[in-house]
């Protein structure tokens, strides 16, 4: 079965742990850019003692010797797991792998937050309709370039399971249960649904964090994912 990261998009470390108290059986947690800039490695390290994979989600984007230097500086902090964007290309990608040592790294392809006509538009590119070829192309580079897995939408997910192969990572965002708001996110699914695309991991964040019984919302999205297989 996939594996479920919460996504600790909260703000502060009180209010990332309160919530991983809350959910006893907890593998994995993201840490993103909001919760990473307040409390600096420290939450990082925190995590770890709860026996808590780490993802950390910056969504490296540089020249290769800085994304080089980012990524060893994760892996030696005790990252489990951590972005680039596939966009930095093949020598930032490659850079980002020889650094990594044993933390595993994904390549986001494109945001979840976009729809075909904004992420044209961002790339001047206007009247392109689909998402789908250019998902697929970019997670392509990226396993080419050695990273361990992709990011990508669930939409994308059976199209991008079919041109890496069976062994990539395929870690899955904008994951909603059928009753949750779509928020801010533009392309999504339910659980099950990534589940059967070929996902390995779904990150989940507000619809758990903002719940007012998390862990209930956890255990359900277990109980799809496990119904997907």
């Amino acid at each position: 079965m996939a594996d479920r990261i919460v996504a600790l998009d909260l703000g502060s470390a009180d209010e990332a742990l309160a919530m991983v108290d809350r959910l006893p059986d907890i593998e994995w947690a993201k840490v993103g850019p909001v919760l990473f800039v307040r409390e600096g490695p420290a939450i990082l390290r925190r995590l770890e003692q709860r026996n808590i994979k780490v993802f950390l989600d910056l969504k490296w984007y540089d020249i290769p010797t800085t994304v080089a230097g980012a990524a060893a500086v994760a892996a030696d902090q005790g990252v489990d797991l951590a972005t680039v964007h596939s966009l930095g290309g093949e020598e930032m990608l490659a850079a980002a792998v020889e650094a990594s040592g044993a933390m595993k790294l994904v390549a986001v392809t494109v945001l979840t937050s976009y729809d075909p006509e904004a992420y044209w538009n961002t790339l001047g590119r206007d009247g392109v309709t689909e998402l789908g070829p250019e998902v697929s192309r970019l997670a392509q580079l990226a396993v080419g370039a050695g990273v361990h897995g992709v990011v990508t939408s669930p939409l994308e997910v059976a199209a991008v399971r079919s041109a890496v192969g069976p062994d990539p990572w395929i870690v899955t965002p904008g994951i909603r249960p059928p009753e949750a708001d779509a928020d801010d996110q533009r392309r999504t699914a339910d659980p099950a649904s990534a589940v059967r695309a070929g996902a390995t991991h779904l990150v989940v964040g507000r619809p758990i964090t903002r719940a007012e019984r998390p862990d209930e919302v956890y255990k359900r999205i277990r109980n799809e994912m496990r119904q997907a297989r």
